[in-house]
């Protein structure tokens, strides 16, 4: 199996090079009625298509929500895979944003399908779950390590349900979520310019000085646009760790399709405005 360069070290000179931008690709019932297109497995195409063509040469990250083009099938899935397959192959990043989570077995077999590097659906990094435990994680970080890939551990989300585990406060005196970014600062000891394992902390949550963001990693920071963040708000959520946010812009771009000009536009001013707040931090 053919090594790649570590993500971290990857994903940092995307960054440098095209800007800290990650644009997803959901392509979920009512953006494809907005495109015009139908909710069947030839709109998706299309849908993903365009969105690779339009921004797949000059953003940093795509990311693809996974669950998007599984509720098509086999079908659905072939599209997630050319969709990958294609969007590397035009320099970006991908993200699969499937948030797999599992024990054993089952967690390696995921890691084998997003992360082995001849899988079909291999992906530049993952996003996954650690409330089984950390340690259930541990065959897709070792699957990760293996191939240069990454892996983006869900931390502080921004949907209210997440507080109530990932606020909870251990025996320890520290949180759930504190504790997901301390395994991650050992994973990420060491590494430069950027460690390959990443979390997923919401750019709508606030003031998150009480909680250690600087990991050694990425942080993958959905919620600008359409759910309310914008790019100015990003020192003040992330303070130190905001030059290693990897800000999702979603609706805010994709709502702008299927002029592949207007598409590849939005994500140039979303990529312009976040450079700005983060030269003004």
């Amino acid at each position: 199996m053919t090594v790649l360069e570590p993500f971290g070290a990857r994903l940092r000179r995307a960054m440098d090079e095209r800007g800290p931008l990650c644009v997803g690709i959901d392509p979920h019932a009512s953006l494809l009625a907005e495109w015009g297109l139908g909710d069947n497995v030839d709109g998706l195409e299309r849908f993903s298509r365009t969105v690779v063509e339009a921004v797949a040469d000059r953003v940093a990250v795509l990311k693809p929500q996974s669950a998007f083009f599984e509720r098509f099938g086999s079908r659905g899935v072939a599209v997630l895979e050319t969709t990958v397959r294609e969007a590397r192959e035009a320099g970006a990043l991908v993200v699969m944003d499937a948030k797999r989570g599992d024990i054993g077995s089952t967690m390696a077999a995921y890691a084998e399908a997003f992360l082995h590097k001849d899988a079909p659906l291999f992906s530049d990094a993952l996003t996954v779950s650690p409330y089984l435990g950390y340690g259930s994680l541990s065959p897709a970080v070792a699957m990760a390590r293996e191939s240069g890939a990454g892996l983006f551990v869900l931390a502080l989300t921004s949907n209210p349900e997440g507080g109530e585990v990932q606020h909870a406060v251990r025996t320890d005196g520290r949180t759930v979520g504190a504790t997901v970014l301390g395994h991650l600062a050992l994973e990420n000891a060491g590494e430069e310019p950027l460690g390959s394992f990443g979390a997923v902390v919401g750019a709508t949550l606030g003031d998150l000085s009480s909680y250690d963001l600087d990991m050694g990693g990425p942080v993958l920071a959905p919620g600008i646009g359409a759910q309310g963040a914008t790019p100015a708000d990003l020192p003040a959520v992330f303070g130190r760790a905001v030059r290693n946010v990897v800000p999702n812009v979603s609706r805010g771009v994709l709502r702008h399709g299927p002029d592949t000009v207007a598409l590849r536009d939005a994500s140039e001013r979303f990529a312009d405005e976040i450079r700005a707040a983060l030269t003004s931090a």
